[in-house]
């Protein structure tokens, strides 16, 4: 385990670091660095503790080093003695109240920011308004003591993605942001972007390990081909390319016996939905009458595992650890509400602990099975998309016959399962590891950068 030290600061102006005597043992040391200032300084042992690093009041103006009493990383790097990292959460939304700076999504922040002192990292959140481009600093707003604050800091060592929708994320003033530091300062960039639903699927398809958990998935193109996965599988799902939280998603489900078609949907006014009509044109004519259908795709249905009748999926979070290695850290079941086509909570499923829904025994079946396919995953779609990625929400399912499917897989997935009470730890861990990547990304950065820039 990496160890983390206490930066204090002195009241003097001397140029001089003091450091635990084994950081320089050895070493030839001439610059300290915080983000992206440096100054040429003296290095001394620390004459007493081996636990902390003391800066002079003048080294902290001069690389802007913010007082916050957080134990953090030192890393050695071509005679410089890095101490951070400085992590940058890049966001839109800001407002003008200083309690909730970033909207309803400040509570968000001030619990993924509270993890600083697990971790050994500063992260702060900015947007492209906090930039001082000539000087090379942020505005950046901290969340320490329970309390907001903005403190100019330098650029960070890294940039953890935090859009909260396609529209900013395709904002050309924002996608300008990214290029400039990721191009021009070269600073590692996670998480960037939305995954494209039909773009995952097309890209696990290339990977002969993956395919048996890909349900077949199409491009809408006509009615035939619905009729050709209806009278396969029974059912199937029509859903957007670039939808999130369950919305827009249509199950059609067609009846041998009778030959009627049923569509189950959740209306404008958050109704569920199920009706019958005599031909798949009569049902497209009145469902989809208004939705633009080349934005589409069709989804084999499958025939999940149920609780009390209803269907049962799983969302399931992977994160990359201070290491760089996938970890699973959170799985939940989610079981449909009544009527419903999804298992989201908005459309009255429940969140429930696998232990809630199955015996022991299958809790245990399940949780392997879910953790297995959805690292195999994570690897997977980590090898065949471009930018770094952290972290992935998978919402998997189980069929009647034990085997897993995927359903979806999400760059920046929600976090409406951690209001289980059950759920806490695990909500703990997704936010700690999204920061502790940042340290694994700052050391690689430093000593290899050709593998992070390649």
């Amino acid at each position: 385990m990496r160890k983390h030290y206490l930066i204090e600061v002195a009241q003097n102006d001397q140029q001089i670091v003091f450091c635990p005597a084994k950081l320089i043992k050895e070493k030839t040391i001439k610059r300290i660095a915080f983000g992206s200032k440096s100054m040429e300084v003296e290095f001394l042992p620390h004459p007493d503790k081996d636990d902390r690093i003391v800066i002079s009041r003048k080294i902290q103006e001069k690389i802007q080093f913010p007082y916050f009493k957080v134990p953090l990383h030192a890393f050695l790097e071509k005679e410089i003695l890095y101490i951070g990292p400085l992590v940058g959460i890049f966001t839109a939304g800001f407002t003008e109240y200083p309690d909730q700076p970033i909207g309803e999504r400040t509570l968000f922040f001030s619990k993924l920011l509270s993890v600083s002192r697990s971790v050994g990292a500063l992260p702060f959140v900015f947007g492209e308004q906090h930039i001082d481009w000539e000087q090379g600093t942020i505005e950046g707003f901290f969340f320490y003591e329970n309390a907001w604050q903005t403190v100019e800091v330098p650029f960070p060592n890294v940039i953890y993605d935090r859009l909260p929708n396609r529209k900013s994320e395709a904002n050309p003033k924002l996608m300008k942001v990214r290029n400039r530091l990721q191009k021009e300062y070269l600073i590692p960039w996670y998480n960037p972007g939305f995954f494209n639903k039909l773009d995952i699927y097309e890209r696990l398809q290339q990977d002969a390990s993956i395919t048996p958990f890909l349900p077949e998935t199409y491009p809408f193109t006509s009615f035939s081909s619905i009729e050709v996965m209806l009278s396969k599988y029974g059912h199937v799902f029509i859903k957007p390319k670039n939808g999130s939280s369950g919305h827009g998603i249509h199950q059609i489900i067609y009846d041998k016996q009778t030959d009627d078609y049923f569509c189950r949907y959740q209306d404008e006014t958050g109704q569920n939905r199920l009706r019958k009509y005599s031909s798949l044109e009569r049902l497209f004519q009145s469902v989809f009458a208004s939705q633009s259908l080349e934005r589409m795709l069709v989804q084999q249905g499958i025939h999940l595992i149920r609780k009390d009748q209803r269907p049962v999926d799983f969302r399931v979070h992977t994160n990359k650890d201070d290491h760089g290695e996938w970890r699973v850290t959170a799985i939940a079941g989610k079981i449909a509400g009544q009527g419903s086509v999804t298992t989201h909570a908005r459309s009255g499923g429940d969140i429930k602990t696998l232990d809630e829904i199955f015996t022991k025994e299958e809790s245990k079946i399940y949780t392997d099975k879910l953790s297995n396919v959805a690292l195999l995953l994570s690897t997977a779609l980590d090898n065949n998309i471009e930018g770094i990625v952290g972290e992935i929400g998978f919402d998997l399912g189980i069929d009647r016959h034990g085997d897993v499917w995927l359903f979806e897989a999400n760059s920046k997935p929600g976090r409406s399962i951690f209001s289980h009470p059950e759920l806490k730890d695990f909500d703990f861990l997704t936010r700690k590891l999204s920061i502790a990547f940042a340290v694994f990304l700052t050391e690689q950065s430093l000593s290899h950068p050709e593998e992070i820039f390649k």
